[in-house]
């Protein structure tokens, strides 16, 4: 249960284009001291604050400074919403659910029906689990111990889970060794469930689908099956075609359910089980695009945490091996965790944030995964503070726009980049977290150009008088909204703001915002309605949205949720989305 106290009134300003920024300020009058969320199910307190101040000439300054007593500002906008949303490789949707809630992942020893999804998990997270009263599970993938506690097992071995209520890793017993340690949970399926088919990639949209079919290793007639998106309890089949008009494609197929149980793409060929259909058109094409010839390729999945426990860990368990860049306010490092797990590691100079109020704001951040965001895998808390996560090999999205494999890329490589860092956004938004810092420089690229977005809700604690949009350097004011600038008002559609600039980023390959302008000179124009001109190369239709993304009210812009749809459809044919079957 959450309870909400608001000390004052919530909101007592309102910007709109009949009033400008300073005269709204002018006319502030009370505001919210402190909002305080609490919620019992996660044992977490978050304090919110609204601070403004006044400059002269610039209506507010930036609130880094905090006032004697004040509390600290928050990393969300409000509180987390509890959308239980399944894993990527969720339970399968056939199967009647719980709603789900924020206890822990469902206890297959006691029998008793449980939700079946992790907290806080989103739509295409991680490859889950299914099945009440479920003990056998199936190993996905291969895994080396990293720890002595672990289990180092190999694909197709077969556990019986002893105990899977502490969170994402499971004490488990190999039944081909007898051993008994901890696994990640992601790693594992139930025997015989169609989690455990290779093929089967669980709830994904239809643009990652085709993302992965068509990336290396994938031929003509490789193929997925996933949660269908617009029907319950159905699936989709997706195959990768070629033909001379259209070369490399995917094609979509709806898999119906029978009120009887079966399913079917077409209705001359009914089957009792998903298992039995793949299998079917394994052996002829029977109207579809393609015989199906093999299951997608997949990438092993990052592991939630590094092992059981592996959160505040120590400084003499990491190893820095070489400097992958340097920032104002720290180095990243490519690193090695216990001697044994590659790592990603940003060192924070000290006195660059507050470690308590690090430490508390890391412990929200770990609990926000999707896989276009950077998992946040452990912290050493004390200065100088090291925040550890995921490896990306390719480094910064800007860096990599500015060099040999970025100046090839084309449009429709931009605008899917550009896709995937809305949906990770978009996430976020249905999170209610704000980033505060969004820019090509905060995207990270790995393997098959897979883009995840990195360093959120840390702009909020750097305690720097040069991170000041009034004086100092090292404020990105190129990239923030007018009315974060000017009032320190900071929202998920100030985060909108900054999604606009960073496409041109892309489409300019790496170019600074605002060429030829300074800090102050964007600040100014921009309260007033300025507006990039549309880049070179860039459609006309790409300009109209990134124009949306400006708009000085900021409840006139555009969702998230919205970006990320026109950006993922942005070059789908005239042609439907799904195939129909032959003679349906």
């Amino acid at each position: 249960m959450r309870k909400h106290f608001y000390p004052q009134e919530v909101e007592k300003i309102q910007l709109t284009r009949r009033h400008s920024y300073r005269e709204s300020l002018g006319s502030l009058g009370g505001f919210p001291r402190d909002l305080v969320v609490l919620t019992s199910d996660l044992g977490l307190s978050m304090v919110w604050n609204k601070l403004w101040s006044r400059a002269p000439g610039m209506g507010c300054v930036f609130c880094k400074k905090l006032e004697p007593g004040a509390k600290e500002d928050g990393g969300l906008e409000g509180d987390f919403r509890n959308y239980g949303a399944a894993d990527r490789y969720g339970p399968d949707p056939t199967q009647s659910r719980p709603a789900s809630s924020f206890s822990h992942i469902p206890n297959y020893n006691s029998f008793s029906p449980q939700p079946a999804s992790p907290a806080f998990l989103d739509a295409g997270t991680i490859r889950g689990i299914s099945g009440i009263g479920v003990t056998m599970f199936i190993a996905l993938y291969d895994y080396e111990a990293r720890t002595e506690d672990d289990l180092t097992f190999t694909k197709g071995e077969k556990f019986h889970i002893l105990n899977n209520t502490e969170g994402d890793w499971w004490e488990a017993r190999s039944l081909s060794s007898g051993h008994t340690g901890y696994i990640p949970s992601n790693y594992v399926a139930p025997v015989d469930s169609i989690q455990a088919e290779e093929w089967y990639f669980g709830k994904i949209g239809r643009k990652d689908a085709e993302r992965q079919l068509l990336s290396p290793g994938n031929s003509r007639g490789a193929f997925l099956i996933r949660e269908s998106e617009t029907t319950k309890g159905a699936y989709s089949l997706s195959i990768r075609d070629w033909d001379q008009t259209r070369g490399d494609h995917v094609k979509h197929y709806k898999i119906r359910k029978l009120d009887t149980g079966g399913y079917y793409i077409t209705t001359r060929a009914q089957f009792d089980t998903v298992q039995e259909l793949v299998q079917h058109y394994l052996e002829v094409n029977d109207g579809l695009c393609h015989l199906l010839t093999a299951a997608c390729t997949t990438m092993k999945p990052q592991t939630l945490g590094l092992a059981k426990d592996a959160w505040e860990i120590s400084r003499s368990s990491i190893t820095l091996e070489h400097r992958l860049g340097t920032g104002c306010f720290g180095d990243v490092w490519l690193g090695t965790w216990n001697g044994s797990t590659k790592v990603a590691v940003k060192t924070l100079k000290p006195g660059t944030m507050s470690p308590k109020a690090f430490l508390a704001e890391a412990q929200i951040m770990k609990l926000l995964r999707h896989d276009k965001l950077v998992q946040l895998y452990a912290v050493v808390s004390e200065e100088p503070i090291y925040i550890v996560t995921e490896f990306m090999c390719h480094g910064s999205l800007l860096e990599f726009l500015k060099g040999p494999e970025g100046h090839v890329l084309k449009l429709p490589h931009l605008v899917d980049m550009a896709a995937q860092v809305a949906e990770g956004m978009a996430y976020m938004e249905r999170m209610n977290y704000i980033h505060r810092d969004l820019r090509a420089a905060n995207i990270l690229v790995g393997e098959r150009l897979v883009c995840k977005i990195a360093d959120f809700g840390l702009a909020r604690l750097i305690e720097d008088d040069e991170y000041n949009p009034q004086q100092g350097t090292k404020f990105p004011i190129k990239w923030t909204a007018p009315e974060a600038a000017l009032f320190c008002r900071f929202t998920i559609k100030s985060d909108v703001w900054s999604f606009g600039i960073l496409i041109t980023e892309l489409i300019t390959k790496g170019r600074v915002p605002y060429p030829g302008m300074n800090n102050r000179e964007v600040l100014e124009q921009v309260e007033h309605g300025y507006h990039m001109p549309c880049p070179p190369g860039c459609p006309a239709s790409l300009y109209e949205v990134m124009e949306q993304t400006w708009r000085l009210d900021p409840e006139e812009r555009p969702t998230f949720e919205y970006l990320q749809s026109f950006l993922e459809d942005y070059f789908t044919s005239t042609e439907p989305q799904y195939q129909p079957g032959d003679d349906t």
